[in-house]
């Protein structure tokens, strides 16, 4: 069994994501490349970990120097446990 879908409302859903498609494109910016924004997204993700990891090391370096832990220097400088 075959559904038929007028030719109107097939070329409006067309015209619909075509427009969804341009709009988009505007955010993300004209003539940018998926694999550019991705590959930078990327980049800086591993930018945010490596920073970090090196923020985890001084605060355990500082909580070896107070005698103290990381949980409760996380709790005196406000940071949530998945900081």
């Amino acid at each position: 069994m075959h559904i038929s879908i007028p030719i109107k409302k097939q070329l409006a859903r067309i015209a619909a994501i075509e427009a969804e498609i341009d709009e988009i494109q505007k955010q993300l910016g004209e003539g940018e490349d998926a694999k550019e924004i991705v590959s930078r997204h990327i980049k800086l993700l591993h930018r945010y970990n490596e920073t970090k990891d090196a923020a985890q090391i001084l605060m355990g370096r500082l909580a070896s120097h107070r005698q103290s832990t990381i949980r409760q220097i996380h709790e005196e400088y406000g940071l949530a446990d998945d900081d």
